[in-house]
């Protein structure tokens, strides 16, 4: 039962689904960041280099 009443304690005054939906957000958030940091994390400056010119020239091709 100490589960229940941290979660309840946690939620307020909130109703159940806004609650739950606001830990799901938080939680897919946190996933992105570690996936977004392990990537960044693994890039070299040279990989790092490559991706903003081939944006570059993907966003040039998108104005013709």
């Amino acid at each position: 039962m100490e589960v229940k009443r941290a979660l309840e304690e946690a939620k307020g005054e909130r109703d159940w689904g806004s609650y739950l939906m606001d830990l799901y957000a938080e939680a897919e958030d946190a996933r992105r960041r570690r996936a977004f940091d392990e990537l960044a994390g693994s890039l070299t400056e040279e990989d790092l280099e490559a991706i903003v010119e081939s944006s570059g020239e993907f966003r040039e091709r998108l104005k013709i």
